[in-house]
């Protein structure tokens, strides 16, 4: 039913997601130092890339310098830290190449 205002009485608003379950991929060293390579993570629903860097840096200390300095991927593209996340991501880190020469 309607009220003056427009609201129907007694309608419930759509619930919202208050979490999203990302995958996470880990490659070279980094999954030689966790021992998997694909975790699979809750995050909050307005989780960034930047968040996900942060809960890596918190949980597997040790196994990156700094949050800010990771390179991230999301769904196979390269992401700065703010991008937002939606339910499904996969997420990978993308390990810092070393190698080559001066020749």
């Amino acid at each position: 039913m309607d009220t003056p205002f427009g609201i129907i009485v007694g309608h419930q608003l759509p619930s919202r997601r208050v979490v999203l379950n990302i995958t996470l991929r880990l490659f070279a060293g980094y999954r030689e130092r966790v021992g998997q390579s694909v975790l699979e993570l809750t995050m909050p629903d307005n989780a960034t890339v930047g968040s996900v860097a942060q809960v890596v840096f918190e949980r597997y200390p040790g196994l990156i310098g700094t949050p800010n300095a990771l390179v991230i991927a999301v769904n196979q593209e390269y992401q700065q830290h703010d991008y937002a996340l939606s339910e499904g991501d996969e997420v990978a880190l993308i390990p810092p190449v070393s190698g080559g020469s001066d020749d």
